[in-house]
């Protein structure tokens, strides 16, 4: 390995070596960034508000860094060669290095061969690291939330029950819910058309073995096809077979994506492909989304030459400068990535073209600015 290393022209060695110390700075800066601003504050409402163990939230906190460091990655290669190779620049080192006959496309070599060995490491995070570990997080927050018991909210739930044709079966409100126990109810019955019962209910909760709702202390209107009162009923216990699904919002929930590596996406689009069954829109974004997860470590190669071929410009720029044309330049890309994903979720465009025509983009770009330099 040390004669294997000893064989890198000095040049290349000096290079790199102040590549990493500054790639090194950025990871950490945009990594602490996306986790203050995606993370930290949500876990500490979830805290506040829902009795969230601290224990609890510093372990999924841990388990979402490296969603965040994903994303830091390419933003990383981009600052440090911008950094590194506008300090060559001002330093006047890059001129000298000229004079001994190193040409701008020599130059570029090492932030090329940088950004080639930050793609491959970006695209191991994506696929192997950060699934598993937004898995891991989720479940860790739903253990947690079922393990305690939260005192009620003011959080309301309208749910409607259809029957054949769509028309509305019942009209179900509850005034609180805390994720297993409902109070305050209302319950309006039109299963045979018109408004037949209305039913009031000071609690229910889900009876699981039973698969139905139990009602306690309520009372039940019966109301002729004239909106006349019929009959009252009062009772104690009453129990409707409504289904699950106010207790178990997320049981019909497609599952995330960004927690599959490419393989399980794949799989899980095989299966979904042989009956999609009004699913063609969810199925085109899964493409999309299949397809963006293969392109997007690239971008780290694309933003690698972009900040080389910036940098090799005479004017200096500092570390508060190139964060600051760093920061520009990434809102750019992600901007121009959302618009064109956009198009290609709605079926505007192919899959594989809506994943990689930013890169190809932003490798343009790259590359003009590379013949501009040089000349």
């Amino acid at each position: 390995m040390k004669d294997l290393f000893n064989k890198i022209p000095v040049i290349d060695r000096y290079i790199i070596g102040e590549l990493n110390l500054a790639f090194i700075f950025g990871l950490g800066l945009f990594s602490a960034l996306g986790i203050a601003v995606g993370s930290l504050f949500d876990l500490i409402a979830q805290v506040r508000e829902s009795r969230l163990l601290f224990s609890v939230a510093l372990k999924v906190m841990a388990l979402k860094m490296p969603e965040f460091i994903g994303f830091a990655l390419p933003m990383a290669v981009l600052l440090a060669t911008l950094i590194v190779y506008s300090r060559l620049s001002s330093d006047s080192e890059i001129i000298a290095l000229r004079s001994l006959g190193l040409s701008v496309y020599r130059l570029v070599l090492p932030a090329l061969l940088f950004s080639i060995i930050a793609t491959a490491i970006t695209f191991i995070f994506k696929d192997q690291v950060i699934p598993l570990a937004n898995y891991q997080a989720t479940v860790t927050l739903e253990n947690a939330f079922q393990q305690r018991q939260f005192p009620f909210r003011d959080e309301k739930v309208i749910y409607p029950e259809y029957g054949e044709d769509d028309v509305l079966k019942r009209l179900f409100y509850a005034a609180e819910f805390d994720g297993e126990e409902m109070r305050d109810l209302t319950i309006i019955d039109r299963s045979n058309g018109t408004i037949n019962q209305i039913m009031t209910a000071e609690s229910a909760g889900w009876d699981l073995p039973r698969n139905q709702w139990n009602f306690q202390d309520g009372i039940i209107y019966f109301i002729d096809a004239d909106g006349s009162y019929q009959n009252v009923l009062r009772f104690d216990h009453h129990q409707i077979q409504l289904g699950s699904d106010l207790v178990d919002e997320d049981s019909n929930d497609k599952p995330k994506h960004e927690d599959m590596s490419l393989w399980q996406l794949r799989a899980y689009m095989q299966e979904l492909a042989t009956d999609l069954d009004g699913n063609e829109s969810w199925y085109q974004k899964l493409r999309v989304r299949f397809q963006e997860k293969i392109s997007f470590p690239f971008i780290c190669l694309a933003l690698g030459i972009v900040g080389a071929a910036i940098g090799l410009r005479p004017q200096s720029a500092g570390k508060a400068t190139g964060f600051g044309l760093c920061v520009v330049l990434i809102f750019g890309y992600y901007f121009l990535a959302f618009m064109i994903s956009s198009a290609g979720v709605a079926g505007y465009l192919h899959p594989i073209l809506a994943a990689w025509l930013p890169n190809v983009i932003v490798m343009a770009i790259a590359g003009g600015l590379v013949l501009q330099s040089a000349k």
